[in-house]
């Protein structure tokens, strides 16, 4: 059961508009003037609004640039401490009691690792069982609570998840054009979140976790390489994002959701995928046979899929067949806090609870995609209708969406 989750909203100070992103990337004085070029591209066409946030590393003077580790840890600390505070003084669980520690982050594992220095800073149980996972890309969110729900069913207790991303310490300072994408649609995001398999918390807890299911697509060397961390021609590290990444997610959620449908699809909606399929094929379409996909929203009242970009939104709105209401929290939550990897799916179900949208006995979809390349999906069911939280992020400006 989710007893609660708490997202960071980073400080106004940090906001990156598209004139202050202009103005980090020119101050450098190292990218050439079609890097700039696509970056001012990039950024007017990815659906990012004027209230994304920066990391601490790149808001600095532009001499302390080469200080770059303490400066990942204030990310990290700021992301995670504040998160976990939070959650707990509104859960008023204390430390002592969580069994489970699972931290969730791609691209920053610092030695002690990050969930030691939660341990560090709380006091968390000498007993306490904690996990690090790295390099699992935007799905570490949903990844943990797949993780975090079967060691559950093994150890009753307290599971606490927190997933972040350093994005200050992997700003690509390179001209390669796959790589300088991740500079214009990442941005600072952290989520912390509380499970517990105690029946006695039932009437707190906000949703029950029904099932999670994950596929991993990494045989595939296209998949695999689709969005990848390298070295480019001038020894820059970034995270390449390639042309074929569209396509790859397109691909891989197809062979995900073909083995979702049995689980969750009404018996009807099966019958009625099945005969649209046949009738394709009798007529000798075959294109419009692959076409064919299930209506998910027969299966869930609210979905909340990983917001990647407005093509990745708009690929898998195609792909899925969703009307414009479904892929509304996804666009929004890009606009107001751009891509924050592995805990976007949960300013999502921020952003329709602050709406009230959920009402109890709903069922709630979340779908996120990881580098490898992986998807995976975690299926909720709501136990009471949905309120706005103090530390809702969507609290200050929820009346001002959705937006154009």
């Amino acid at each position: 059961m989710l007893l609660g989750y708490s997202c960071q909203l980073p400080d106004s100070g940090r906001r990156c508009s598209l004139d202050v992103c202009e103005y980090l990337g020119l101050r450098m004085k190292i990218y050439n003037e079609e890097a700039v070029e696509f970056m001012r591209l990039i950024y007017r066409k990815s659906g990012l609004g004027e209230e994304t946030c920066m990391p601490p590393y790149l808001m600095q003077p532009v001499e302390n640039l080469s200080i770059k580790h303490p400066l990942e840890i204030q990310e990290a600390e700021e992301g995670l401490f504040s998160t976990v505070s939070a959650l707990l003084c509104k859960i008023d669980v204390a430390p002592e009691e969580i069994s489970l520690l699972l931290v969730g982050c791609s691209l920053f594992a610092p030695s002690p690792s990050l969930s030691a220095m939660l341990v560090k800073r709380f006091g968390f149980s000498k007993s306490v069982k904690s996990y690090n996972l790295s390099g699992m890309g935007c799905s570490a969110g949903t990844v943990c609570i797949d993780l975090a729900g079967r060691l559950l069913r093994c150890r009753p207790g307290y599971a606490l998840i927190v997933v972040t991303e350093g994005m200050g310490g992997n700003w690509y300072f390179g001209n390669n054009r796959h790589m300088l994408v991740t500079n214009c649609i990442f941005r600072v995001g952290s989520t912390a979140l509380l499970l517990t398999s105690d029946p006695v918390q039932r009437p707190k807890a906000k949703m029950e976790l029904v099932l999670t299911h994950r596929t991993h697509h990494g045989a595939d060397d296209s998949a695999y390489g689709a969005a990848i961390q390298m070295d480019d021609d001038e020894g820059m590290v970034g995270v390449a994002l390639t042309k074929d990444l569209i396509r790859v997610a397109g691909t891989s959620l197809r062979q995900h959701i073909s083995t979702l449908a049995p689980s969750v699809l009404p018996l009807s909606e099966m019958v009625r995928y099945v005969c649209n399929v046949a009738k394709s094929y009798v007529a000798g379409d075959k294109k419009a046979a692959k076409a064919q996909v299930p209506d998910f929203t027969k299966a869930f009242e609210q979905i909340c899929f990983h917001a990647g970009g407005k093509a990745v939104i708009d690929s898998v709105g195609k792909l899925m067949k969703f009307e414009r209401g479904v892929l509304e929290p996804a666009r929004m939550t890009l606009h107001r806090f751009g891509n924050t990897s592995s805990s976007l799916v949960f300013y999502e179900l921020a952003y329709i609870e602050a709406k009230g949208r959920v009402k109890k006995g709903d069922r709630v979809w979340m779908l996120a995609f990881g580098t490898g390349f992986k998807a995976c999906s975690v299926v909720w069911r709501a136990l009471k209708d949905s309120s706005l939280d103090p530390d809702n992020p969507w609290k200050g400006c929820i009346h001002r969406y959705p937006v154009s």
